[in-house]
């Protein structure tokens, strides 16, 4: 029987899933939309009683600005605000006369909900990518490293010796600040994916290494290649898909540290900027506003990275479950 903590780990990791890829229908805001007098507005939660406890369809109160200078708004206790089903394309949002900031609003009066599911497409896609990338560069490496042995083994293991000893975020940051800064949003995204490709992917190359290394002895490989089997049909056919677990969990752990590594460099500077909605640079802006004590809302993107960095861990142990290899 599943436990409970692997089946919470991955319903959390289909939910997040779900969440990124409709992100345009969820959010109930443009990300870059600016609404006037909603600078730092606290989150505006939906409510189905009113104050004197009677039912209504789900709606919120519009907020009051009352001092421009502490951003300090109040609820209009006075007026329900229903909240529209699949209007505008949007799975559930307000009329145009009131803006609903789910999660509040940012120092310019913009959607700090609207950006967050928005910006998992960039964080969450640059981690994917990266470990994605990683794991196949790891592979190839590891494989070739672990069938063939001798100086080639020797060579690229110290190779990834090397890479492994190195402090991961340095160099990370230093191979980043080394390319071109102003860069248009794609061009940041693959540059970072490459980056963090480069940075990780020696921790998948040896362990497929072992794991191919262990397996070319085995009878089974010994009757492939006495049937004539070519090295090539060996190794992809018979040897690496006995790594396909280890690679399933070193993903996992890999695409953790990619999202931190993401939050890090938007923050520094060497990621994505402004206007652009990531999770690193929402942190960026929170810790620039130095309102965080009197606006906690806006450290959102922070509760999205641990909520799907614990999902992740959760969810692993489904990884060494997945496809069985194939010895025939």
């Amino acid at each position: 029987m599943m436990p409970r903590s692997l089946r919470a780990g991955i319903v959390l990791v289909a939910g997040i899933a779900l969440v990124t890829l409709a992100a345009s229908q969820i959010a109930p805001n443009n990300p870059g939309r600016q609404v006037a007098d909603m600078s730092y507005a606290p989150p505006m939660w939906p409510h189905i009683f009113d104050d004197s406890g009677r039912p209504h369809r789900p709606f919120v109160y519009p907020l009051r600005l009352v001092d421009r200078l502490e951003h300090r708004f109040v609820q209009d206790r006075s007026v329900r605000v229903p909240l529209l089903w699949f209007t505008e394309g949007r799975i559930l949002n307000t009329d145009a006369s009131t803006p609903w900031m789910l999660l509040g609003a940012d120092a310019l009066g913009r959607d700090i909900f609207a950006r967050m599911v928005l910006g998992a497409r960039l964080s969450l896609g640059v981690a994917l990518a990266a470990a994605a990338g990683a794991l196949l560069l790891g592979a190839v490496i590891g494989a070739f490293a672990g069938f063939h042995g001798g100086l080639a083994d020797d060579v690229l293991m110290r190779l990834a010796d090397f890479v492994l000893v190195l402090p991961a975020i340095y160099v990370v940051v230093v191979l980043r600040a080394a390319m071109p800064l102003v860069l248009t949003t794609m061009e940041v995204f693959w540059t970072m994916t490459g980056v963090l490709m480069l940075a990780g992917w020696p921790y998948a190359a040896r362990g497929v290494r072992a794991v191919v290394a262990a397996e070319r002895g085995k009878e089974y490989a010994e009757a492939a290649a006495a049937l004539g089997a070519s090295s090539w049909r060996i190794l992809l056919r018979h040897l690496l898909p006995a790594a396909t677990g280890f690679l399933a969990v070193q993903g996992t752990l890999l695409i953790p540290v990619f999202i931190l590594a993401e939050a890090t460099l938007s923050f520094v500077g060497f990621g994505f900027a402004e206007p652009t909605p990531s999770w690193g640079v929402m942190l960026h802006e929170a810790a620039q506003a130095g309102v965080l004590p009197d606006a906690p809302w806006l450290l959102a993107p922070a509760g999205a990275i641990v909520t799907v960095i614990v999902s992740l861990h959760l969810a692993s142990g489904a990884a060494s479950d997945l496809v069985a290899p194939s010895n025939s």
